[in-house]
């Protein structure tokens, strides 16, 4: 533990915050060039998103005259209201911003972190992956040469890896997959021993000297993705890993609204079985889908752990000026 004395102290270098302002700046020049306008949306928010994975952080402002107290949250995105600009015409967009995301931390992960998104009116999927591809290329710079570029399914992963489909294997052959890795404890369901399998047995091992990525989810894992029209249990929606590491989530952006709102509601369903917090929907993000989100794909990368990447970096600390415990 650092002492008090020097706990002012940054944890990146001087030389690492150059090159991280050097990265920053190939991002916004690569968007540029592709005519892709950056915007720039509240850290404040009205709602949280209510995937239970995620942890949204609040905060309370007080009405100086009346005294009353009103609740808002610290965006884990800025996907929401990207969207609303989305839908009130503002053609391809990006943003890069801090996202505030709780209980996460280690060697990958700070609290508080540095996400790029941006959204490809009337791309298709291969089309969104193809440009991310190059922007992490862009980023990497040297150590991308000679790197290849692999697309594979999810299921395709798991028969792979453990032999198991993840679309028909039991709850039992799922179990007895995840207790060989190591956990001990009481699943929630399903998707909980596929996403522990796929966060401790699997990811590790992908993008290993390239760029890997997955994609066909579990269309339970859809969240905001459309389901693949030809395999409806699996949702239009991919991830990037290199070097073991998860880089970027993408979405064929479902649009329905009505849709979007039963898939919060079984959100919400699944939280109060948790004993976790029911929280408000993002009233407004559905407004903006039922005016009529226009066809897009979107996709949020982490800047921080690819600059780890690009610097060999082994902890995210060494890429930011102060994580959460300097903060």
């Amino acid at each position: 533990m650092t002492s008090g004395s020097e706990a002012w102290r940054a944890t990146a270098t001087p030389a690492m915050l150059r090159r991280r302002a050097e990265h920053l700046a190939a991002a916004r020049a690569f968007f540029a060039a592709r005519g892709v306008l950056e915007v720039d949306t509240p850290l404040v928010v009205n709602a949280p998103v209510s995937d239970v994975h995620i942890h949204s952080a609040h905060v309370t402002f007080t009405d100086g005259s009346a005294g009353a107290e009103r609740r808002c949250y610290l965006h884990t995105s800025p996907e929401y209201a990207m969207k609303r600009l989305l839908a009130g015409g503002s053609g391809d967009i990006y943003q890069i911003c801090h996202v505030v995301r709780g209980l996460e931390r280690g060697r990958l992960h700070n609290a508080e972190f540095t996400l790029v998104e941006w959204y490809r009116l009337g791309w298709t999927l291969p089309a969104l992956m193809d440009e991310v591809e190059a922007l992490t290329r862009a980023l990497l710079g040297p150590r991308a040469a000679g790197f290849s570029c692999t697309r594979i399914t999810y299921r395709e992963l798991f028969e792979r890896h453990l032999g198991l489909d993840p679309f028909s294997a039991s709850l039992e052959a799922l179990g007895e997959a995840a207790r060989a890795a190591g956990f001990a404890g009481t699943p929630a369901g399903r998707d909980e021993l596929l996403e522990l399998l796929m966060s401790v047995r699997i990811g590790p091992e992908l993008g290993r000297g390239q760029l890997t990525f997955v994609h066909g989810y579990p269309a339970s894992q859809a969240a905001l993705a459309r389901l693949d029209p030809h395999d409806p249990r699996a949702a239009q929606r991919f991830e990037l890993y290199c070097e073991g590491v998860e880089l970027a989530n993408g979405f064929h952006e479902l649009a329905d609204a009505r849709e979007q709102r039963a898939r919060f509601e079984q959100d919400l369903a699944l939280r109060e079985c948790l004993g976790l917090e029911r929280t408000p929907l993002d009233e407004r993000l559905l407004a903006a889908l039922a005016s009529g989100l226009p066809e897009c794909c979107g996709v949020a990368l982490g800047f921080d752990r690819l600059v780890m990447l690009a610097e060999g970096a082994g902890h995210i600390d060494e890429v930011m000026p102060f994580p959460i415990e300097r903060a």
